[in-house]
């Protein structure tokens, strides 16, 4: 039998046959494709930046510490900033250097400077740490700073 013929269908066994050509599809190099699509949106996803009260992006969940009610409501022109809990800014879903970040803030400033800056601590970061972004923050000019909690049970 040759290559590419149908088997049965002649060629050099009888020798009077009509040679036909078969086509075979191989969807092993499809499935691949799919597969590594699907898998590169299942790590996308837990990653994407959710919109927040108003539109203003919250960035990563961040195990933030039970409180009060929420008395700040966050706009769309707000800075949220996020702290993980292994020390990473996070500035609007965004993980940036401390130097990315009093950029950030000088062109916050420079667009409003009334804006509002949102501090998101996870519970299990340092106070000083806390303080040391609220303090960036305000060296830059920024002086109204919120921090982000978890509305407690009632």
């Amino acid at each position: 039998m040759a290559l590419g013929q149908v088997p049965g269908m002649g060629g050099d066994d009888d020798g009077g046959g009509s040679d036909g050509v078969f086509a075979e599809i191989n969807i092993t190099p499809l499935t691949d494709i799919f597969l590594v699509l699907l898998i590169i949106f299942m790590v996308t996803s837990s990653v994407i930046v959710n919109s927040g009260n108003n539109g203003a992006k919250t960035g990563l969940k961040v195990n933030l510490p039970k409180g009060g009610a929420a008395d700040v409501n966050v706009q769309q022109q707000d800075l949220s900033v996020a702290i993980l809990a292994d020390g990473r800014l996070l500035v609007s879903g965004t993980v940036v250097t401390p130097e990315e970040f009093k950029q950030a803030l000088d062109e916050t400033k420079a667009k409003n400077p009334e804006t509002l800056v949102v501090v998101q601590a996870d519970e299990g970061v340092s106070h000083g740490k806390v303080v040391e972004v609220m303090e960036m923050a305000k060296s830059a000019g920024l002086s109204q700073l919120a921090i982000g909690v978890r509305e407690a049970p009632k």
